[in-house]
């Protein structure tokens, strides 16, 4: 099963399970962390759905910003909010 894992500075506003879950897809492995806790969604994706622009998600190694991607069973997912500064 796809696994998926957010980094610690998303943990700082809400609590980030991770998890083992059956997802096809990029969305449906996001969908199973939002169950867990719907408020996560929020800091993730933006109004439409898509990806928050300050949001970095990779799958496999690979930067990924398609909810679509399809995802191996072994894929390893990692969620990070991007982090910028001068």
């Amino acid at each position: 099963m796809p696994h998926i894992q957010f980094t610690p500075q998303l943990r700082r506003f809400t609590e980030t399970p991770e998890l083992d879950c059956a997802a096809a897809t990029l969305a449906e492995a996001l969908a199973a962390a939002f169950a867990l806790n719907p408020r996560l969604r929020g800091y993730v994706l933006d109004d439409q759905g898509a990806l928050r622009p300050n949001v970095a998600v990779f799958v496999d190694g690979r930067r990924s910003q398609d909810t679509h991607q399809t995802l191996r069973p072994d894929s390893q997912v990692f969620v990070l909010q991007a982090l910028s500064g001068g």
